[in-house]
């Protein structure tokens, strides 16, 4: 079984993988803080790049994680 925990975007790491909603994983690359935000660029299961930047408060769904999950 596979744990999914909540993490905050300034927690997220190299190596992560993030699920979204429909199930779908990306392999962060890399994560960089831009002002008051956090770029994160990933792999998609495919192989294609992407990126986002988010708050660094924002909560990822992270697939079983090294960091302990962040209180609901």
């Amino acid at each position: 079984m596979k744990t999914i925990e909540l993490r905050q975007a300034r927690h997220l790491e190299v190596g992560d993988t993030l699920v979204n909603v429909a199930g779908h994983v990306y392999e962060v690359t890399k994560v960089t803080r831009i002002g008051r935000g956090i770029r994160v660029q990933y792999l998609t299961s495919e192989g294609r790049p992407g990126r986002f930047t988010a708050a660094p408060e924002a909560i990822s769904r992270v697939l079983g994680g090294r960091a302990a999950p962040i209180p609901a």
